[in-house]
């Protein structure tokens, strides 16, 4: 067996893994994003924030092993923010806005809710400067 076929041996045996592994993270991107949508808190949607999933840029192998990064880019009603994830044992470690990392141990609702809260805080200070005057709202 040539190493060209022992790679798609590889490939073909882990693409159940990789798929559960992929769902599961867009599958958290959703969360995120209905998460994101209810941060202002009970009865305050916010109705400008968009989800668009999209390769994760950093990712230099296509179908993504196990493991990878999964990225998304949310639209927060005048910016945009990259936000990266990936499965790590049960729980789920990303990063966002180039710098700022998260790790959720269990994605319920009030988990995924203060970590949307907590994002809105994080870029409100990228743009309000080192002072954190900035809000997006």
């Amino acid at each position: 067996m040539s190493d060209f076929d022992a790679l798609q041996a590889i490939i073909r045996r882990h693409a159940e893994a990789r798929q559960a592994d992929q769902q599961a993270c867009e599958t958290f991107l959703n969360a995120l994003y209905r998460a994101l949508r209810r941060a202002s808190g009970p009865g305050l949607p916010l109705n400008n924030v968009s989800l668009d999933p999209v390769p994760d840029p950093a990712q230099g192998l296509r179908p993504v092993p196990v493991g990878a990064y999964h990225a998304a880019w949310f639209r927060l009603g005048l910016c945009e923010v990259l936000v990266r994830v990936r499965r790590d044992g049960g729980h789920f470690r990303g990063e966002y806005a180039g710098g700022c990392a998260f790790e959720v141990q269990e994605p319920d609702e009030n988990a995924l809710t203060v970590l949307a809260r907590r994002m809105l805080r994080d870029i409100g200070r990228f743009y309000g400067g080192p002072e954190g005057g900035g809000t997006l709202n």
